[in-house]
């Protein structure tokens, strides 16, 4: 594998994961590829440098003191050559404390009265600390501009209808989400792939089937759980939704956990638990706690498509599907 093929691989994981540093906080991925193309020839096959090596905290604090030819085999030097400079590294969970739960209140609406076990739900039900509270309970949102969609089905409907965006205009099919209406579990990712969008079914591909097997090992089916996505319909060529495609989605979703009112949300990538939790942490901060979705409880984990693309995460990921495995037994205990 060339140095070129190597960067861009390591750029999209780090996307993936949430974080942007470096040029990504002004460029894409393909930017940053078209600039190493303008090196003219700068890049060998020599593979860069590792991931952690390139993230110490010296490593860009010779950036601009050096004529010398650029280093192939440290991605940081290559784009040095092209006068990319490499923007300071944001404190890493090492450096600093973890944040304390915090409460985040919806815009424009009113503020919810507490239930009066309020105490109550702010205790973790697994081994897991508490994360990020967004909300109080569903009884907030029950009345708002979708509340007379009573069914899953009348929610599909509106979104086949929706011409809120410009998404669906060049979608093919709508991709409402489905499953058992009484799950217990739902399975929220960011957004359809082209499967998806030729189907009208969420997480069809590689990655649906990955999810499958992911669903088997903790004793459930797909029929048994609700998979959706936050946005409903593709974007173009799959790239990042923009914040008025989410606004124009997210009240669908809102609706479907309404309706659904499962025991646990299973946020599938850095987007879809970013937009859940109102938060732009990355996927590696928000892992490993219980966070709350308007009183559900909410576990963060890495996208079936990343995992085919990195299985070293593999492992943390069945880590959190076990945590939410274990949220479900409590809930069905309790």
């Amino acid at each position: 594998m060339d140095a070129r093929e190597t960067l861009r691989r390591y750029l999209e994981q780090r996307r993936d994961m949430g974080e942007r540093e470096l040029v990504l906080d002004d460029l894409s991925v393909d930017d940053v590829m078209r600039m190493l193309g303008a090196s003219a020839g700068a890049v060998t096959a020599d593979p860069p440098a590792s991931p952690r090596a390139a993230s110490s905290p010296n490593a860009s604090s010779d950036i601009r003191t050096t004529d010398a030819p650029p280093d192939t085999a440290d991605w940081r030097s290559v784009l040095r050559s092209v006068d990319a400079e490499a923007a300071p590294r944001a404190p890493r969970a090492a450096d600093t404390p973890a944040p304390p739960p915090r409460t985040v209140s919806e815009p424009d609406e009113p503020a919810a009265t507490p239930p009066a076990n309020a105490e109550e739900e702010l205790v973790p039900t697994a081994d897991a600390p508490l994360g990020i509270i967004v909300g109080s309970t569903l009884r907030e949102t029950a009345h708002g501009p979708l509340s007379h969609l009573t069914s899953l089905d009348d929610v599909a409907r509106a979104v086949a209808a929706c011409t809120l965006c410009e998404l669906c205009k060049s979608a093919r099919n709508p991709v409402p989400g489905d499953g058992s209406p009484t799950a217990r579990l739902v399975c929220v990712g960011e957004a359809p792939g082209e499967s998806e969008d030729a189907t009208g079914r969420p997480f069809v591909g590689r990655a649906g089937q990955l999810l499958t097997k992911i669903l088997a090992a903790i004793q459930l089916t797909r029929e048994e759980v609700f998979i959706c996505n936050v946005l409903k319909h593709r974007p173009p060529g799959n790239r990042n939704p923009t914040p008025d495609e989410i606004a124009a989605c997210s009240p669908y979703l809102i609706r479907q956990l309404e309706l659904i009112r499962p025991s646990v949300i299973l946020a599938f990538g850095a987007f879809a638990a970013q937009t859940l939790l109102d938060s732009r942490q990355a996927i590696g901060k928000l892992r490993g706690f219980e966070h709350r979705y308007h009183g559900i409880p909410l576990v963060v984990t890495y996208h079936p498509a990343a995992l085919l693309r990195n299985p070293n995460w593999k492992r943390p990921a069945w880590d959190d599907v076990k945590l939410a495995r274990r949220i479900l037994d409590s809930a069905a205990n309790a």
